[in-house]
């Protein structure tokens, strides 16, 4: 396995390196414009859903795909072996992403949504498997080989939020989509191509014996095999938390809400039943171990429900995040901002793939004459990242700022109190001026890489309060979509005023790439952190990653404080946002890749994969609790405000995060020296 080697790993790291990137690219790239394409207008190829809707939908898949690796784990465990479930997985993947870039009927999205979480499943779980086989017999390499994979999990996160965001918003919602799939089909190429290189590693399903796992001083001769009635708690279990994840989407969006019986909605009811029976049967099972595991066993308790507030908080990163800066963020930069934001995203753009390129580069040297095919594929897929990317950064340096003009029709009520109120409507081109109309000029900025003078003619549409340029292809659509979808028309004629130097427009999207950048940037110095005398204990770093979470949405609701109640767009600093996501990362630098190191330290050996499969369950509750609060964020602002909405994620967390540092002590007990 080493006689083959890129910077002292074996080279077949890097090819997982690469397959992961690509996995990671066509999830995260998806998932940046998921809930965007959901909430924009029929007009530019969105569907008009409102964020309760799209974010149901978006915390059902975001927990699925926590759930299906468990099976995924264990039909390549037992039947299909790992580098199958690989295959099989990118496969079903790259069907899954072709599927919604169809826009002719909305049932393609939701059959890849579907195909998404199964190839997911096949896919997420065996990677890891593979490097874990790889390093068998050099364990003290492994922390160094997933550091390494890891780093391909960020870079893929990266690119996939910056391009297929770019292209989403900026050209079509389905090239976004398809650009994900392209890159899932290369990445699936490059990988089964380059199979041989691991030998007969994951060919076959591993058989694993009860007497060759390790066993823990404290487990003694006594096992805790599942009763009958453990059995059925987990299929019932299972039954009323798949179909309340599935039915809550289904109830919000298609009207068919299987848990309504006549004007009575069981839903909430159902989902606690649900979890009453979960907690019944962990803690039934937890306390009939003997004294230490059980007790180490109640600290992971306490551990998980620290990780599903976590992820119930960190997940809005896809959902009402992705709407804040969509909706309420000044994303128009001017003057010397603009030439420092280009400058600056020139360089997080080309250093991070310079870099990526130059380990394939090393990867070539080593493999090329073995597997020239794999590398072929692989070669193009990086050909093709560099031509979108200086594609991208030459449309935002060509790209220019247009001040224009369009009628509005004025307005005035007289409220119960004597006081009057002003509003404007848009004149579109759809609306009848009367003669006693006030028309009133109005403006606003757009900015495009495109040639227009100062009175020329255009067309725009208002989207959630922002104002989208319409060139001649767009504008086609927009009326065949419109008419198609049978509503008035929202085009608006405007006029070229003014036309501005140095400005432009940072997609909502590109916010997401700021946690990957972050890890890149903090995790070396989190993990000397981890390995010097100040290491803190586990429930220190649970605590910290809560309260650093909370810190971060705390500078959004600051942020926050001018918007008014209601109000369905603002323009609040950048800085907040980038603030959240800075001290997000750090919180999740505390706590997530720490986790399944605790779980391999406290649990008996024979249990780890029930209790990894536990966590990613733990995990998955966090996600669609994401969905479901972060659906809340246009009921919570028209009636309080979006300071309110944040500070339910400041609070909640920081003082989660409190209770688990004061609990220290207790949690430290109930661990036995597992440090």
């Amino acid at each position: 396995m080493f006689k083959s080697t890129v910077l002292g790993h074996p080279s077949g790291l890097f090819v997982l390196f690469f397959t992961e990137m690509w996995e990671r690219f066509s999830y995260y790239g998806m998932r940046a414009i998921l809930v965007l394409f959901l909430i924009s207008s029929i007009g530019i190829g969105g569907w008009d859903w409102t964020s309760k809707e799209a974010l149901s939908l978006y915390g059902t898949y975001t927990a699925m795909v926590y759930l299906t690796p468990i099976l995924g784990g264990y039909l390549a465990d037992q039947h299909i072996g790992y580098r199958k479930a690989v295959i099989w997985g990118a496969i079903i993947m790259t069907l899954g992403h072709a599927a919604m870039a169809m826009e002719f009927a909305k049932i393609f999205l939701f059959i890849g949504i579907g195909l998404l979480i199964i190839g997911n499943g096949l896919f997420k779980p065996n990677m890891t498997s593979i490097i874990s086989l790889m390093y068998e017999d050099t364990p003290e390499k492994k922390d160094g080989a997933y550091t390494i994979f890891y780093m391909g999990v960020n870079a893929g996160a990266f690119l996939g939020i910056m391009l297929c965001g770019y292209i989403g918003e900026k050209v079509s919602w389905s090239y976004g989509f398809g650009l994900a799939g392209i890159f899932m089909f290369l990445g699936m190429l490059q990988f089964y191509f380059a199979q041989g290189i691991f030998g007969d590693i994951g060919l076959a399903p591993e058989k694993k014996e009860l007497e060759n796992s390790p066993k823990f001083e404290f487990e003694g001769d006594r096992l805790n095999p599942f009763t009958q009635l453990d059995k059925i708690l987990i299929a019932i279990c299972t039954v009323i938390g798949i179909s309340w994840i599935i039915n809550d989407p289904l109830s919000k969006i298609g009207g068919v809400n299987m848990l309504k019986f006549g004007d009575t909605d069981i839903s909430n009811y159902y989902i606690l039943i649900g979890v009453g029976l979960f907690l019944f049967l962990i803690f039934s099972r937890i306390f009939r171990f003997p004294a230490q595991t059980r007790d180490r066993m109640l600290a992971i308790v306490a551990f998980a429900i620290m990780t599903i507030c976590f992820w119930a908080c960190f997940e809005q990163a896809g959902g009402s995040m992705t709407i804040f800066a969509n909706d309420y963020t000044g994303r128009i930069m001017s003057g010397s901002w603009s030439t420092i934001f280009i400058i600056a995203n020139i360089l997080i753009t080309v250093v991070p793939i310079a870099i990526i390129t130059w380990v394939l580069y090393l990867l070539f040297k080593q493999t090329f004459g073995n597997y020239a095919v794999s590398n072929i594929f692989l070669g193009s897929s990086f050909v093709i990242i560099w031509a979108i990317v200086f594609w991208m950064l030459n449309r935002n340096l060509n790209s220019k700022a247009f001040v224009v003009e369009y009628d509005t029709i004025e307005s005035i009520s007289t409220k119960e109190d004597g006081s009057t109120t002003t509003s404007y409507a848009n004149v579109l081109e759809s609306t009848q001026v009367k003669p006693t109309d006030k028309i009133v000029k109005k403006k606003t900025t757009v900015i495009e890489p495109v040639d227009l003078k100062v009175g020329d003619a255009l067309s725009i549409m208002e989207v959630r309060g922002k104002y989208i340029f319409l060139n001649d292809e767009k504008l086609k659509i927009a009326r065949d979509k419109i008419q198609s979808a049978g509503k008035v028309s929202p085009i608006i004629a405007a006029k070229v005023a003014e036309i501005k130097e140095n400005e432009v427009e940072i997609p909502a999207t590109w916010f997401g790439i700021l946690n990957s950048l972050f890890i890149i940037m903090f995790a070396p110095l989190f993990s000397k952190w981890w390995e010097s005398k100040y290491n803190p204990s586990a429930a220190t770093k649970y605590g910290l990653g809560l309260i650093l979470l909370g810190i971060g949405f705390g500078a959004l609701a600051f942020g926050s404080l001018g918007i008014e109640s209601g109000a369905k767009v603002a323009s609040v600093s950048i800085i907040w946002l980038i603030l959240a996501y800075l001290f997000h990362t750090l919180g999740e630098l505390c706590l997530s890749p720490v986790s399944l190191s605790y779980i391999s330290k406290l649990v008996p050996g024979r249990m780890i994969a029930l209790m990894f499969g536990i966590w990613y369950i733990a995990i998955a509750i966090g996600n669609k609790t994401a969905g479901v609060m972060g659906g809340k964020i246009e009921e919570i602002t028209s009636q309080y405000s979006l300071t309110t909405f944040f500070l339910i994620f400041t609070l909640v967390p920081i003082g989660l995060g409190l209770i688990g540092i004061m609990l220290n002590p207790v949690i430290k007990r109930l661990m036995h020296g597992v440090k």
